[in-house]
């Protein structure tokens, strides 16, 4: 019993003393926001006939259909035209900060705010990977992907903190977004536009005025407990390492979930195919081959579709990688084949079928499960490239991409993700 108790308390240990996966919290952080800027900035001179007052679907459906299913969305706070630019303005801003990690814990929230007006205003509106975004834009809120790869964690690495978090907290621009986002919550909550409880949270019997006042106090006594302290140091040092502990958790657990998500999505996305007919004859790749709506490059797919046995191949191999990878996790070398086929196969889908936005969804999705080394090897040859490009500019000491973790850890640590 000792060894399953010694176990257990390492494992306690484990999950709570650090951030788990940060480089590939990281790549999915830039991955899922690089993905809807893409879209944002693609679809900017349609932007309102997709969700603004010149589409299909009007305000008044939209009003009607959110008192039903009770979905978020600011977008319906007014009809006005110059509050759809707006929302849609802060959208693509949140984005690109969310990209390269400026205010990462903030931008999180904008970021999830943004996704969710959007989408929830035109539902009709997307191609599959608009799910995924939505489901990831409210897990990345909870996780602490700013660790790596950021402005936060470059800004950290510079004034010696502990973490791109201790680093955020402690200046004025910080503060003065705290202090503006507040009042526009504030304004909000007293104007009637969120609810404290009730079936319009994301969670039954919590309303996102409660979700969004908890996360902006979280924040503040984040900042609270890290900034630098005078005689009462000892117990802000006992609440900041306690908070630390909490957000290792939630992270951790977050990652967990996104790591269910991709596994669920595509275990029952195999299981599925293998009821339909069309999968179960080899054939159902040959007809969105022979679509004129999924044809961008129709020599392309006339040259796919015309080989019976590249058809088949095609079919029976999609089947067989999504219902065997989630079974192939705690194999690394097998998980990191079928990972590499995966994410070739929806780079193939972005060019033959023209889906470029779902297959960068899904592949961001993928890389939750990438390996840690390969990402180290990664960040530093983009470093090393990055540097050559710099002129006058002194190195930094630290490794580059290396994740500012707490005193006393041992590197990157071997996990089911890598």
């Amino acid at each position: 019993m000792s060894g399953i108790d010694d176990a257990v308390v390492r494992g306690i240990v484990r999950v709570s003393d650090r951030a788990l996966g940060p480089y590939q919290s990281a790549v999915v952080r830039i991955g899922f926001s690089l993905t809807w800027l893409g879209f944002l900035l693609f679809e900017w001179p349609h932007r309102r006939e997709l969700y603004g007052p010149d589409g299909p679907w009007s305000w008044e459906l939209a009003e009607r259909l959110i008192a039903n299913n009770n979905a978020f969305t600011v977008l319906l706070w007014s009809d006005s035209a110059v509050w759809f630019e707006i929302v849609y303005a802060l959208a693509v801003l949140s984005s690109a900060a969310l990209l390269v990690g400026w205010r990462t814990r903030t931008m999180s929230v904008l970021f999830m705010i943004g996704v969710l007006s959007l989408q929830n205003r035109s539902v009709f509106m997307g191609d599959g990977g608009d799910n995924v975004i939505h489901l990831m834009a409210m897990y990345l809120v909870f996780t602490r992907c700013g660790r790596v790869w950021s402005l936060d964690a470059r800004r950290a690495r510079r004034s010696g903190a502990t973490g791109a978090a201790g680093a955020e907290g402690t200046d004025m621009v910080g503060i003065a977004l705290w202090s503006v986002l507040g009042a526009v919550l504030l304004a909000a909550t007293t104007g009637g536009r969120l609810s404290w409880f009730g079936d319009d949270g994301p969670v039954l019997y919590i309303g996102w005025a409660t979700v969004l006042w908890g996360l902006w106090l979280v924040y503040g006594l984040w900042w609270y407990v890290t900034r630098p302290a005078g005689g009462e140091a000892g117990w802000r040092e006992t609440a900041r390492r306690l908070m630390d502990v909490l957000g290792n958790l939630t992270h951790n657990a977050a990652l967990l979930v996104i790591m269910a998500e991709v596994c669920l999505i595509y275990a029952t996305a195999g299981w599925y195919k293998i009821q339909g007919s069309r999968w179960q004859d080899g054939t159902a790749v040959y007809y969105p081959l022979h679509l004129d709506y999924f044809a961008p490059w129709p020599a392309l797919a006339e040259v796919l579709g015309s080989s019976g046995l590249m058809i088949m191949l095609i079919s029976y191999g999609t089947v067989i990688v999504q219902v065997a990878f989630p079974f192939t996790l705690f194999n690394r070398r097998v998980k990191n084949v079928l990972l590499a086929v995966m994410m070739l196969e929806h780079a193939s889908i972005a060019v033959v079928l023209g889906l470029p936005f779902f297959s960068l969804a899904m592949i961001a999705a993928d890389a939750v499960f990438l390996p840690t080394v390969f990402l180290v090897w990664v960040g530093a040859r983009a470093s090393r490239a990055a540097g050559r490009l710099r002129r006058g500019r002194p190195r930094e000491p630290e490794r580059a991409g290396e994740p500012a973790e707490p005193a006393g850890a041992d590197g990157p640590a071997r996990t089911l993700v890598g």
